[in-house]
């Protein structure tokens, strides 16, 4: 870890009120436009600004930082729909510049200079995207929208019995495992996530669409488990305290169905509870799952761990964290990265199984 995050209880939390104060200082009018909630949030997230940038600063990847500054620019806009996009804009713009004056302190210099950079990057990509804010919405393209609209109209009417029907009508009408999983199930949940950046539905119901969805799941599992097994073992989890656990668990599913054994350890696994498993289970392929970038750091160190014991078994990665880099895991001891929980089974097939079999 970074300088910066070396000691949360003191130095993180005495940058961040310098950081909240220092904006309120230099622009009076956000008294009037923040009542004591948007200010709770707006601490808040200066936390969350400085744990992102230090993922950056550690990894050496300016493109953590610059896709969260345009998610949370977005996120703002969506939010604080009494303000001007260009309002936003320049409340972040000052955010950023206070930042780096406080961090240029903190920090030692090669670090320092990192955070700089990153910076002036994130204020250029807010530039930008206050011109070209972009509300295209990509689930208009699913491959089966009009399936998609008509499931996810279930969730968003807390229908839990019309949803379960409903998806339990797609395996008899004709719809493969995949394509439920992958071009419908997936890309609805994709979809709930967006609904609640663009402040369209409210956490509780976020939730409520992604357990109802979890336990539709579970229909599938007598197909799922009858396959014939190839020998194969699949170990999956999400990493550290991380709990979105929807795409290991889809993973998992998918390579039982392919004939695989899976061990689904789920999500906020500790690493050495992970460890365990891996020695006790020696699995062909470990699936680590990452959403939260801040959660890279602990999953390069499980990679690290798994490399130090001479444990033979490949490592996939995935997830959104991975996404928000510049291609980080070609820099780790992994194997294959996608989100893509088929093309993983496609990738195992050639490399794993094939290979067992000769």
């Amino acid at each position: 870890m970074s300088l910066l995050m070396s000691n949360q209880d003191t130095k993180l939390v005495s940058i961040a009120r310098k950081v909240f104060d220092k904006q309120f200082e230099n622009d009076p009018k956000l008294d009037k436009e923040y009542d004591d909630h948007r200010k709770k949030l707006m601490y808040e997230d200066i936390l969350i600004n400085l744990s992102y940038l230090d993922t950056a600063i550690e990894f050496e990847d300016s493109k953590i930082f610059g896709d969260y500054a345009i998610w949370i620019y977005q996120l703002l806009c969506y939010i604080m729909k009494d303000l001007s996009r260009d309002r936003i804009k320049d409340q972040m713009i000052m955010h950023y510049q206070i930042l780096n004056d406080s961090l240029s302190n903190v920090l030692l210099e090669a670090e320092a200079k990192k955070a700089d950079q990153y910076i002036k990057d994130a204020i250029e990509l807010t530039k930008k995207e206050a011109i070209m804010f972009n509300e295209s919405n990509k689930f208009q393209l699913s491959k089966y929208i009009d399936v998609n609209k008509k499931y996810l109209d279930y969730l968003l009417n807390y229908d839990t019995q019309g949803a379960y029907k409903f998806v339990e009508s797609l395996i008899k009408t004709g719809y493969t495992l995949e394509e439920i999983y992958i071009d419908i199930l997936q890309e609805v949940m994709h979809e709930v996530g967006n609904l609640w950046q663009r402040q369209e539905i409210s956490v509780d119901k976020e939730h409520y669409c992604t357990s109802t969805t979890q336990v539709i799941l579970s229909q599938f599992y007598p197909l799922i488990f009858s396959s014939a097994k190839k020998g194969a073992k699949i170990l999956t989890c999400t990493v550290g305290s991380e709990l979105h656990e929807m795409g290991a668990r889809m993973i998992s599913d998918l390579f039982e169905f392919y004939g695989w054994d899976s061990i689904y350890l789920g999500a906020a696994v500790p690493n050495e509870f992970v460890l365990k498993a891996i020695e006790e289970n020696k699995p062909d392929l470990i699936a680590l799952s990452v959403t939260m970038p801040q959660h890279l750091t602990i999953c390069h160190d499980l990679v690290k761990a798994i490399k130090a014991k001479n444990i033979n078994s490949k490592i996939a990665v995935g997830g959104r964290g991975f996404n928000s880099s510049a291609e980080l895991w070609k820099k780790w001891e992994v194997d294959i990265s996608t989100d893509n929980a088929l093309e993983l089974v496609q990738w195992a097939e050639i490399n794993i199984i094939k290979k067992m079999e000769k």
